[in-house]
């Protein structure tokens, strides 16, 4: 019976059904095309940022920082260029963006750029003159006629520019008194001086100065004013006779004894001296202006009359 018991034992079959797998939804997609997007728009500030000019930039930077001043200015900003080249427009010396016409410079930037040239300028000045200096003392010092006189000849740099004063002296007048009518040393002098300008592009200023004495002819008009002057332009024409273009001469001028060389010896004979000034371009362009020609003062119209004997 066992054997017929084990025949009739049931078989049990266990199936399992197979179903599908579960919806996981989308979100995996929308996280995907947003990682896209992103890239894109990515690459696209890139290729952006790599073919919009300085100019452009520049312009962009201003709305932002300052719109309403670029809106009361009109255009898009500093940088009004549609090229993507730098520069460009009617203005071909703009190296970056392209400026609006009529737009000024900045006044800040043009004073600085003003200034700097000057400074610039009186450095320049500033050696020349030095070397200008230099080479008149080793003039006086070479030249047999000048080292007598080596004394009466005085060098000095001032604000204005390099002084030459060439002083009476008792013993070795440069006129004769009461005369305008040079003296042949002072002729050389002022030639060899003459000829030393000749090196500089600077303008010349000269002076005719003379003591407090008083002068003979005062009564008849003619007095210390006339014959500073006189002696100034007798000067003058010795510098040009030594090759000295007369362009080259700012201002020449008679003052008397309104400025002394020995303020507290009135009588002293180095009052009596002509002063030639190379002036720095400083100096020039205080003296005469922009746009304005030298012109000879004429100090007889003076209020002021000295005399001399």
């Amino acid at each position: 019976m066992s054997g017929d018991a084990k025949k009739l034992q049931p078989i049990i079959v266990k199936k399992v059904k197979k179903g599908g797998h579960a919806a996981h939804g989308g979100a995996w997609k929308i996280a995907y095309a947003d990682f896209v997007t992103a890239m894109m728009a990515f690459f696209l500030l890139m290729w952006l940022l790599g073919s919009t000019s300085e100019g452009d930039k520049k312009g962009l930077s201003d709305y932002f920082s300052a719109p309403l001043k670029v809106s009361m200015q009109g255009g898009s900003g500093a940088g009004a260029s549609k090229s993507v080249l730098p520069g460009g427009g009617s203005d071909l010396t703009q190296s970056s963006g392209q400026s609006r016409r009529g737009s000024g410079v900045d006044p800040i930037q043009k004073k600085m750029v003003i200034e700097t040239a000057k400074a610039e300028a009186a450095k320049q000045d500033a050696k020349k003159l030095a070397l200008l200096s230099a080479k008149i003392s080793q003039l006086i010092s070479n030249s047999p006629k000048l080292a007598e006189f080596s004394s009466q000849i005085k060098l000095e740099t001032t604000p204005d520019g390099l002084q030459i004063q060439i002083v009476d002296d008792q013993k070795r007048p440069m006129f004769d008194s009461g005369s305008a009518v040079v003296k042949p040393y002072m002729r050389d002098i002022l030639r060899e001086i003459g000829a030393a300008l000749n090196e500089v592009e600077n303008k010349i200023s000269l002076d005719g100065h003379t003591d407090r004495a008083p002068y003979g002819n005062a009564d008849r008009g003619y007095s210390n004013w006339e014959l500073s002057s006189d002696r100034a332009n007798a000067s003058r024409r010795e510098l040009v006779a030594a090759g000295m273009p007369d362009e080259k001469l700012a201002r020449v001028v008679g003052l008397a004894s309104s400025i002394l060389f020995e303020p507290l010896n009135p009588l002293s004979p180095a009052n009596r001296r002509i002063s030639i000034i190379v002036m720095t371009r400083e100096a020039e362009e205080r003296l005469l202006g922009t746009g304005r020609t030298p012109a000879l003062s004429n100090p007889s119209t003076a209020a002021k009359t000295e005399t001399r004997r």
